[in-house]
């Protein structure tokens, strides 16, 4: 009897502990999700709203605005339907959005992509880089005179992956706390999706740029 009740309790605990862990699976996704659908039209009304200024004044580059917003579109909705993709798809999504930010911005806007080729089919979060170089366009490039410039690179330092955005613009606030940085939506977004997918194992920092900006 106790030989049966060991193992009958054993075996419901163990029951009990993967419908805890799918739950929680369940929930990382579903929160996943939600970050995303709050991110994306963020983006895409910003595009349609310069295209519309387009239309009418450079048919030819509301046309080119166009093709990368497809792109854009195209690489994010694959990347909607799962939680992971590669850094090749990550920086083709990365690049159709910043040459779309470069058509709006002109010259104020110059930017870099970096991928070495032994990492471009390493595994990330869909739409992970996408919100720190919004927000270094956002709070960075776009309020300073003359613009500056963006640079996403990715590199393999002591065994983990480690994807950098630096650009050259305004840089952080003198008040500046690396302990409790910004809670702009866009870093609030990577740090949840970090969390949910990989715990302790993964974080992301924001410091200061030499000789100016911001690297995240």
């Amino acid at each position: 009897v106790l030989a049966t009740y060991f193992f009958y309790t054993r075996s419901r605990l163990a029951t009990i502990a993967a419908q805890a862990q799918e739950a929680q699976r369940h929930a990382a996704q579903a929160q996943l999700r939600l970050l995303e659908s709050q991110l994306e039209p963020h983006m895409l009304f910003n595009t349609l709203a310069n295209l519309r200024s387009l239309v009418d004044d450079d048919p030819t580059q509301a046309k080119h605005m166009i093709d990368q917003l497809i792109t854009y579109l195209r690489s994010a909705l694959a990347g909607s339907r799962s939680d992971t993709t590669t850094l090749r798809a990550e920086f083709a999504q990365l690049a159709a959005y910043l040459e779309i930010m470069s058509l709006r911005l002109g010259r104020r806007l110059r930017y870099q992509l970096d991928l070495p080729e032994a990492l471009q089919q390493a595994t990330v979060p869909a739409m992970l880089l996408q919100p720190l170089v919004e927000n270094a366009i956002k709070h960075g490039i776009e309020p300073k005179i003359g613009g500056g410039a963006i640079a996403v690179t990715a590199r393999s330092t002591n065994g983990s992956l480690e994807l950098e955005v630096a650009d050259t613009g305004l840089g952080l606030p003198p008040d500046h706390d690396p302990d409790h940085s910004s809670d702009s939506y866009g870093l609030v977004h990577v740090r949840d999706r970090l969390r949910a997918l990989y715990g302790s194992h993964a974080s992301l920092r924001l410091q200061a740029n030499k000789p100016q900006g911001t690297l995240a």
